[in-house]
């Protein structure tokens, strides 16, 4: 495994957008976030079958978000373990569709915790508070240590956004 594996990845191509756009493909990426995995390993913890697996990690490592973390040779083969690229995404565009890609993988996140933290909540606040406000959000997720694999994995999702004042004719961030 390569030690870049840290730096965060802002999703911004064509093909990154493409790559999200499949409720799959995250499913894959979340398992990833486990650790490296085989197409084998995937489709079996996935329920899903090789080929299916292997088209969607094609496509992912194609948008840069899935790497080779390392090879093993096994009875006269190869086997390859795929990783994320990144350690966690962000994005500064909106795209409509890749949004609603990503909250529906949420969504089936969600289904399987018996009792999620899940608050939506509208604030008014100036620009330098919602500025402040990101900032200590994004530190805090950035910042948070993982523990060791025997551990629980848990899932954190944070968005601060602007939104549109039905009185203020201003597109949001003018």
């Amino acid at each position: 495994m390569t030690d870049e594996i840290g730096e965060p990845l802002e999703v911004r191509t064509p093909a990154q957008f493409k790559a999200l756009a499949h409720p799959f493909r995250h499913r894959l990426l979340f398992a990833l976030g486990s650790g490296p995995a085989t197409i084998s390993q995937l489709a079996t913890g996935l329920g899903a079958a090789k080929g299916t697996v292997a088209h969607h990690l094609k496509v992912l490592t194609e948008a840069g978000m899935v790497r080779i973390a390392h090879t093993r040779q096994v009875r006269g083969g190869t086997e390859q373990y795929h990783e994320r690229a990144f350690r966690r995404l962000f994005g500064e565009t909106a795209d409509a569709g890749a949004t609603t890609a990503l909250f529906g993988a949420v969504a089936e996140e969600l289904a399987g915790d018996p009792d999620p933290l899940l608050h939506l909540r509208h604030l008014r606040l100036t620009p330098a508070q919602a500025e402040r406000l990101r900032a200590i959000l994004d530190a805090l997720v950035g910042e948070a240590e993982e523990a060791g694999p025997d551990q629980p994995r848990y899932g954190v999702l944070v968005s601060l956004y602007r939104r549109p004042d039905p009185a203020d004719p201003r597109p949001p961030g003018s």
